[in-house]
């Protein structure tokens, strides 16, 4: 048995399967993997990485077990899943997934292939665990799977916690301890018992503030996708293959763009913060649909349309749309009057919730700071946005919405 001094569960006591999983080289390799990748950059303390983050989803694993009642091997295999759920992760964690994923087809769950071989796979068959069932929980498979990967599973209650804690953000603060001791399996799903609609909500709430002012602040978007657009050239014109760079760390990643010609100079700018500004800034009813659902190679076009049109080199552009705005969480079930419900349908919050994440979604068309003026205009034009005024438009980050919508009066 191990025990680990950890920032924000205090003492971590590890054992069993995990104690023997700790020091192989996947678990190892998290060490130097960001847990918040470019964050560091708005928030200088947010350099936490994905090593103490899946100790932390171990230990919450390990403390839901024990509340559920979950014992013997079923119980071994939730905890090596919860130590191993983010063994797949590429350098920079979630910053350049889009790319491996678009070259790999695999996003950093699907670990099927990385838990079977080598020491890893060793170590779960020697303590009699099925590589392929761990990584099925992994992926949040099954009825136990939705520990690990699920609306309410422990790796949303971890980082939630910890990413709060390392960038000084007061938003990430949940009763992570009652939130574990509420959980129960009713009819095969993972549910928060009777009485805990706040708890669920608290949960709910604590990740819409974390999104505009952490995962979403506009200085991580643009060094994101600074990083993004570096990690497809080095790819597009090296011998560097998608596999490669799925197994890097984030110093890996770093060194093979500072070395490479064709990337030099964006690592030179990632490492010193002299990033790209926002040429436009626009709000999702700005967006045409086409725009909104194009793919890669249609983005791609776009961003090379609107650098010609500004006489500006191709990689001298960079068009971000994220995803539609989603509320995932707002599926998990709490028992009300003895009955199973979506917390969607139970909340007046999540209404609130919903309208703000639509109001802060934003378009991004970042470009060097001198350029900002001109290129904004004509990206208007190009992306053909419906913009009232200037190109650029901010909102004061955190969640906007009225007391009705919140009361649901």
């Amino acid at each position: 048995m191990a025990t680990i001094k950890d920032s924000v569960h205090d003492h971590i006591e590890v054992g069993g399967v995990a104690a023997a999983l700790l020091d192989t080289e996947p678990v190892q390799r998290l060490r130097h993997i960001k847990q918040l990748g470019t964050v560091h950059l708005v928030y200088p303390s947010a350099n936490h990485t994905r090593f103490e983050h899946s100790l932390g989803v171990y230990h919450l694993a390990d403390r839901a077990l024990a509340h559920l009642g979950i014992e013997g091997s079923q119980a071994e295999r939730i905890r090596a899943a919860a130590l191993l759920h983010d063994v797949g992760h590429g350098p920079y964690s979630h910053n350049v997934e889009t790319v491996t994923q678009r070259h790999t087809g695999k996003y950093h769950d699907e670990v099927h292939e990385l838990l079977a071989a080598g020491e890893v796979g060793d170590v779960l068959r020697d303590h009699d665990l099925d590589p392929a069932r761990v990584a099925d929980l992994v992926a949040g498979e099954g009825q136990y799977g939705q520990l690990v990967s699920g609306e309410l599973d422990v790796d949303r209650m971890d980082y939630l916690v910890r990413d709060a804690h390392h960038t000084g953000v007061p938003y990430g603060t949940i009763d992570h301890e009652r939130l574990v001791r509420e959980l129960a399996f009713v009819d095969g799903e993972l549910v928060l018992r009777e009485g805990n609609v706040q708890t669920a909500e608290s949960l709910l709430l604590a990740r819409a503030l974390m999104n505009p002012t952490v995962y979403q602040h506009h200085v991580a978007r643009i060094s994101k996708a600074m990083l993004r657009q570096a990690a497809e050239r080095l790819l597009d014109r090296t011998g560097t293959t998608p596999a490669e760079l799925r197994r890097m760390d984030d110093h890996d990643l770093l060194v093979a763009l500072r070395t490479t010609p064709e990337t030099a100079a964006v690592a030179a700018r990632l490492r010193t913060r002299d990033l790209y500004k926002r040429a436009v800034w626009a709000e999702l009813d700005a967006v045409p649909e086409d725009v909104l659902d194009a793919d890669f190679d249609t983005l791609r076009d776009l961003e090379a349309g609107i650098a010609s049109r500004a006489d500006l080199s191709p990689e001298g552009v960079i068009l971000d749309v994220p995803d539609r705005p989603s509320m995932t969480e707002s599926t998990s079930r709490v028992m009300v009057g003895g009955e199973m419900r979506q917390l969607g349908k139970q909340s007046p919050l999540v209404s609130a919730l919903r309208t703000a994440g639509e109001q802060q979604w934003r378009l991004g068309v970042y470009v060097p700071e001198e350029s900002t003026d001109r290129v904004g205009q004509v990206a208007v034009d190009v992306l053909d946005l419906d913009v009232d005024g200037a190109p650029v438009s901010d909102v004061r980050p955190g969640v906007t919405a009225t007391l009705d919508e919140f009361t649901g009066s």
